[in-house]
């Protein structure tokens, strides 16, 4: 088990490089997790550290309780909520967490990113959803993530007034499902300008979820 988290700690560390390169993070805000499978852990961000200064060494082991397991820092603000959703789905290995400015200014609005482009269609399946407005801290945040996504097939889901958090059978595919939340954010965002853009039929939008998740790419 020690070799299996040293390795999601160098993982975690990586990963967070990746939200500063694809400019969804400012200062200290935001953070990624992974769950340590086959065991009841996490491996997190440390709460109010600079990026540049993220080491392996500074990530920190917490139990699905978010109490403290292993590491020389405070965890970060949102352990309740990303401990919450792993206990509440199962199928969820990383959880990425991001203030990115467009999907975040949808999120400004309590409005759904709706389902307009391919692009979402493949990665999204639908409209990227609305969760409910919720003090940073506890577990309420979590709890919001977890109500909204049940039976969605959207991996984002924009908490009111807040931000993104989406999920993944991966660290690594929760990032993913970050930067094209936020992609997809700006360009809706710049075709309102010049109007509504009109909704995707469903079964359209089926027919590339369906070709995207299980035929695109390499398997």
């Amino acid at each position: 088990m020690t070799a299996l988290v040293d390795e999601l700690r160098r993982t975690v560390s990586a990963l967070h490089q990746e939200l500063v390169r694809h400019r969804l993070v400012a200062w200290t805000s935001g953070n990624v997790s992974a769950r340590v499978p086959g065991e009841d852990l996490v491996v997190i961000k440390p709460s109010g550290v600079a990026f540049e200064e993220l080491t392996p060494e500074s990530m920190v082991v917490v139990d699905l309780d978010a109490n403290v397991v292993d590491g020389d820092y405070t965890p970060s603000s949102d352990t309740a909520t990303h401990c919450f959703i792993y206990r509440e789905m199962d199928g969820v290995g990383g959880i990425a967490h991001t203030h990115s400015a467009y999907a975040t200014a949808w999120a400004a609005r309590g409005e759904a990113i709706p389902c307009v482009l391919t692009a979402m269609a493949d990665e999204f399946g639908g409209p990227i959803p609305v969760g409910p407005f919720a003090r940073i801290g506890g577990e309420e945040i979590g709890r919001g993530v977890v109500a909204t996504l049940s039976g969605q097939r959207s991996p984002a889901v924009l908490m009111h007034a807040h931000g993104v958090f989406s999920i993944g059978e991966s660290a690594r595919a929760a990032i993913k499902a970050a930067v094209m939340c936020e992609d997809v954010a700006r360009t809706v965002h710049l075709a309102r300008a010049f109007g509504d853009g009109a909704a995707l039929q469903q079964d359209d939008i089926d027919a590339l979820y369906e070709r995207y998740q299980n035929v695109y790419g390499q398997h």
